[in-house]
């Protein structure tokens, strides 16, 4: 991510089934994950409403959650409901409402070979109290837009590492992405995939405006299929826009009049410039203001949720309370 996520750590965390609190949330050194990269993450938004605090589309975030870790066939002891029901309850506890859920899995101590399918498979979920937004799309929307470069760095080839998978090790490119970026002056890296087009960010998805159509980069660009990006095309439709999936040539991103990235951490954010070069006027535009507001006004109320991705924190079964 190209800019450090504002956040406060909580008293306890939930570990392997049980809330311990921060400071004995540990794991050895010799844990596969450290050697290996062997580990599938999530982020999950929590936001507070005049109705109490709400996820905002965590089971599909749990879903994907099992879904990486069975592509690395890791078997993760616990169901969605259970882990929603973890969630809820590092939120309760923590007395959190406006914050940001990181569930982690990964392949514990069980040896230095690289498969170690019979070592443990850990599962943890912190919350985090959710700052003021910082710059980058990495870490909260900026109103006035960002500056974004095209990265040297290429997205992963496909028949590689499995890009669907939401996994630590395929961090490592976007951490290059990303450091990049930061040391052209940009907020964030934009990656083109292995046949030169455009992909993604270090950390978010990206759109662009054309023609009044928003456009976004298919699958089969190498990209995560980021839940906020489904939340971006859905709400853009209900507001009567064109959306397409299409393979983007890099100078689109030079004569586009909107370019906006998404993500769970940053929400959405417009790009203000590309390389150097002002997308338009410099300015967010209509599109993605109209997008920006639609989505905002989830959480106050101002747009209806006909989706059903607001999910009220409940209270957890009383097995996950030890």
């Amino acid at each position: 991510m190209s800019a450090p996520l504002p956040f406060t750590p909580s008293d306890h965390l939930w570990f392997n089934g049980r809330l311990v609190p921060w400071a004995q949330a540990t794991v050895h050194v010799m844990t596969h994950a450290l050697h290996y990269g062997s580990s599938v993450f999530e982020g999950i938004r929590c936001y507070a409403t005049d109705g109490g605090p709400v996820f905002f589309r965590a089971t599909p975030h749990l879903e994907r959650l099992l879904e990486s870790a069975r592509i690395y066939r890791m078997p993760v002891p616990f169901g969605v409901r259970e882990l929603l029901d973890a969630c809820a309850l590092v939120v309760r506890r923590n007395d959190l409402a406006d914050a940001y859920l990181r569930p982690l899995v990964w392949r514990g101590c069980g040896g230095l070979g690289l498969t170690a399918l019979d070592g443990p498979i850990e599962t943890m979920i912190a919350g985090f109290r959710q700052g003021a937004p910082a710059a980058g799309a990495g870490g909260g929307a900026r109103d006035d837009g960002i500056d974004v470069g095209v990265s040297s760095w290429t997205r992963v080839a496909p028949n590689t590492l499995p890009v669907m998978a939401k996994a630590g090790g395929n961090y490592l490119s976007t951490q290059l992405i990303a450091s990049e970026a930061r040391r052209h002056g940009y907020h964030e890296g934009i990656a083109l995939d292995t046949q030169g087009y455009v992909s993604e960010g270090s950390g978010s998805n990206i759109f662009v405006v054309r023609d009044g159509v928003l456009l976004t980069p298919p699958l089969a660009a190498g990209i995560l299929p980021g839940i906020t990006r489904d939340a971006v095309i859905t709400l853009a439709r209900w507001l009567g826009y064109e959306v397409r999936e299409e393979w983007l040539p890099r100078e689109l991103l030079y004569v586009a009049s909107e370019v906006l990235l998404c993500g769970t951490a940053s929400e959405i954010v417009a790009v203000r410039s590309v390389d150097g070069m002002p997308v338009a006027n410099g300015a967010p535009g209509t599109v993605t203001s109209a997008i920006q507001r639609a989505f905002r006004g989830l959480f106050t109320g101002d747009t209806p949720d006909h989706w059903g991705w607001l999910e009220r924190v409940g209270a957890p079964a009383v097995a996950l309370m030890s």
